[in-house]
């Protein structure tokens, strides 16, 4: 009798529709937590962002506002071709797809070449040392002059046709020149310029004011007798 009461119980169509409920519950919210979700954050949808290079800051800006984007400036550079304030690099990249309001940060031309201060090369540095540490920070070498002293080693810095110290700050689009040691030693010996400028903005150097200016050099890479 107590069995029958029991299993009766699980008959009762008020107990069934309260499970039937239940699940139903259940199941309306997962699916409104998957699917709400999705048109909260707008899931598979996008904006791609155009390619902004060599368009002007301005132009740039315009384009991205009428898409629903921002922009941000986060780095300068310099390229000569390009007029300035023009869109060197951008973050994310052309067809990247986005949100809406999403920012889009670039790098713009400047105006003028950056500069920066010589490090310190002179006498402290065999010639290819001194060609990558240079042409790393962006300054562009022409072909070196040679003077009386240990073979490959840089003994000064010319630029413009004037002298270049450790720490003098200099544009990068200023050529550099370096004085390299030609393996010969003397203090008799002239100072032998193996190579011509070959910038034209490169003033060629007063080789008798030159001559007096630099030292002969030893093996220590020190100076000589004067």
């Amino acid at each position: 009798m107590k069995i029958k009461q029991f299993f009766g119980k699980f008959a009762n169509a008020y107990l069934w529709g309260h499970l039937v409920a239940m699940a139903l519950v259940v199941i309306a919210l997962a699916f409104g937590v998957k699917y709400g979700l999705e048109i909260y954050t707008h899931h598979g949808e996008g904006i791609k962002v155009p390619d902004l290079s060599k368009m002007s800051y301005e132009g740039a800006l315009q384009l991205l506002e009428s898409d629903g984007l921002r922009i941000m400036v986060s780095d300068s550079g310099y390229n000569k071709r390009l007029p300035a304030d023009c869109i060197l690099a951008q973050t994310p990249g052309p067809g990247t797809a986005v949100k809406q309001g999403h920012i889009i940060y670039v790098t713009v031309n400047s105006s003028a070449s950056p500069s920066f201060p010589i490090p310190d090369i002179v006498d402290n540095s065999s010639y290819r040392e001194a060609e990558a540490k240079l042409t790393a920070m962006g300054f562009r070498l022409l072909p070196p002059k040679y003077v009386v002293g240990e073979k490959d080693w840089v003994y000064g810095i010319v630029s413009r046709g004037r002298r270049i110290s450790t720490g003098d700050v200099v544009s990068v689009g200023s050529p550099l020149t370096l004085l390299v040691g030609n393996g010969h030693y003397g203090d008799d010996e002239e100072i032998d310029y193996i190579s011509e400028p070959a910038y034209q903005d490169e003033q060629p150097l007063d080789l008798e004011s030159e001559a007096d200016d630099v030292p002969s050099y030893g093996t220590d890479h020190g100076i000589g007798d004067e």
